[in-house]
């Protein structure tokens, strides 16, 4: 009789946390009730400072049984994502430098895409004609949770993406950064201002801002403090392009080619809903959405090629190592070498 030997190794130390079960029920359990009264007591998390807070503590409570160097590990992956949202954030108000800001060609614009439709009126305050009422409607209340959804839905898929798989977030993150630089760039090139902007100098007849009045229905009257204020303070000229829905739909795009095709009517949808947001809600005019998902057209062709083009070029330096060269040129080799299969040639004399 032959002894067989098991050839798994013995494990050593103490078996690996589980990263399910009890422990993290309780975890997320007291981060959802601290959310919520945060929620209700500060506002929703639309500061980027804030989000990060909420967003890293949810990953500690997702995996409680971890060690804190991956925690920490977190922080130092997000807290450059976190400093640039937030010097963004703060750059828009800047982008107008007292310039003053493009409204009629925009309104043209709308006017000439679909005046025919609403009787020679911008969408924005057709919509409001006939679906702005006193008291807040049930739309009014989905349109407040859609517009809120665009300060979470893209960090919290960054989330995942962390978790699941690092290389795509890292592909995701150059995306969304590449899409936020070239939105902060048009912002100083071309100031534009807003339906609600356009309203109250008298280009526009009477616009609500109504972006968040649907929280009311519930009581909910804090709810909107942070967003609130960051309306108040936040440059009221930036609204070429749309970055709104252009993270609506750069996150359903990203994440498209990976989802059954059943669900691309539901994931579509999105950034359908966040249009009539924006432009119900006085935020955005239409060619300013069309603008913002143009933008992300051009974020995936610009970031695709420029990471094809690293890829060679890692490529042709590792190429370059391995067959002794420095300079990138590469050696010449015989078919024997790249062959196995041929027969070699003979030794030259």
């Amino acid at each position: 009789m032959v002894a067989v030997s098991d050839p798994t190794p013995a494990p050593v130390g103490p078996p690996p946390p589980e990263e399910g079960g009890r422990r993290r029920l309780v975890a997320m359990s007291v981060w959802s009730v601290a959310f919520v009264a945060g929620w209700l007591l500060i506002g929703l998390p639309t500061d980027p400072l804030y989000a990060f807070a909420w967003l890293w503590t949810a990953t500690i409570a997702w995996r409680p049984g971890r060690p804190w160097r991956e925690h920490l590990r977190f922080a130092r992956d997000w807290l450059p994502v976190v400093l640039l949202l937030a010097a963004y954030n703060l750059s828009r108000g800047f982008a107008d430098n007292g310039a003053t800001p493009h409204a009629i060609d925009l309104i043209m614009a709308d006017v000439w895409m679909f005046g025919w439709a609403t009787g020679g009126e911008v969408p924005t305050v057709w919509l409001q004609e006939h679906l702005y009422r006193p008291e807040v409607q049930w739309w009014d209340v989905l349109a407040s949770w859609v517009y809120f959804s665009h300060f979470v839905v893209a960090l919290a898929a960054a989330v995942v993406l962390w978790l699941r798989e690092r290389s795509r977030w890292a592909a995701f993150m150059r995306r969304w950064a590449f899409l936020c630089a070239t939105g902060l760039v048009t912002y100083f090139l071309y100031p534009a201002a807003p339906p609600w902007w356009a309203a109250q100098y008298g280009l526009l007849e009477e616009v609500a801002r109504i972006s968040t009045r649907g929280w009311k229905a519930f009581g909910m009257h804090g709810a909107g403090n942070l967003l609130n204020a960051g309306q108040i303070a936040s440059n009221p000229v930036a609204a070429m392009p749309s970055l709104h829905t252009a993270f609506a739909l750069f996150v359903v795009l990203f994440f498209l080619r990976s989802t059954r095709r059943r669900w691309w009517p539901l994931l579509l949808a999105y950034p359908l809903a966040m249009t009539f947001t924006l432009v119900y809600s006085g935020e955005h005019y239409v060619i300013d959405v069309l603008v913002g998902w143009a933008y992300v057209g051009m974020t995936f062709l610009a970031v695709g090629l420029g990471e094809r083009w690293w890829a060679a070029r890692q490529a042709r330096r590792g190429a370059a190592a391995a067959n002794g060269t420095t300079d990138g040129t590469p050696v010449p080799v015989t078919r024997a070498e790249t062959d196995p299969t041929a027969t070699p040639e003979p030794a030259r004399r």
